[in-house]
């Protein structure tokens, strides 16, 4: 299952630009023209991660940012600052407004491709921990679920546990971003799970990964 992320932009160029990179490297994008309708899409597709521009119309981007944090399920999506604006004070209110990275255009896509990927995997391991901390004890008698995986699936859940991001799997595997994704994505399947927190877990509660694995890593 990708990670939802949401481009907003008033230039068209640049929501397709980013869009298209970022779904090569196995995103799921949507884009809006502007900080209304972005506001709009966040509620109704809860997206891990959202880039914006600052100057559109209806809404600018530090107003986005603003009503996003005023909910308490928004609080940690995420935020990255695409814009022109290169002034000190600029960078200065992006941040005081609940940004978490600003980018100055032009940029580089590779750059903002592994922004995103160190966001994303923080902000999941900020919410696999904090998960736990709300999970109620369970007795030690929980049922154990049977799940058939492959030898590989289990090299990369292995990685997954230890906290390495897909790229870092990719490099330990010898394999491409992309093909991680989509053992991840098959984890995700056989194990009904949402997300990489979610995974996890299940993997360290169930014991989907031995000892034995996980010192190979």
């Amino acid at each position: 299952m990708s990670l939802t992320l949401l481009i907003a932009d008033d230039d068209p160029g640049i929501r397709v630009s980013v869009s298209r990179f970022l779904e090569a490297e196995g995103y799921c994008c949507l884009t809006a023209a502007d900080g209304a309708q972005a506001l709009e899409m966040i509620h109704r597709y809860q997206p891990h991660l959202l880039i914006t521009d600052i100057a559109m119309p209806n809404m600018n981007g530090y107003e986005l940012v603003r009503q996003v944090r005023q909910h308490p399920s928004l609080r940690l999506l995420p935020v990255i600052y695409l814009t022109a604006r290169t002034e000190v004070e600029e960078r200065i209110r992006a941040y005081r407004s609940g940004g978490d990275v600003y980018l100055s255009k032009p940029f580089d896509l590779n750059e903002l491709a592994a922004v995103v990927r160190n966001l994303l995997d923080r902000a999941q391991l900020v919410q696999m921990e904090w998960q736990q901390r709300q999970r109620p004890f369970l007795p030690p008698k929980t049922q154990r679920i049977t799940v058939d995986l492959t030898q590989r699936e289990k090299e990369v859940l292995a990685l997954l546990v230890v906290g390495l991001s897909n790229a870092q799997i990719g490099d330990r595997l010898h394999l491409s971003a992309r093909t991680i994704e989509k053992h991840v994505s098959s984890l995700f399947q056989k194990t009904a799970v949402h997300n990489r927190a979610e995974l996890v877990r299940l993997a360290i509660e169930q014991g989907l990964v031995t000892q034995q694995t996980s010192s190979q890593t």
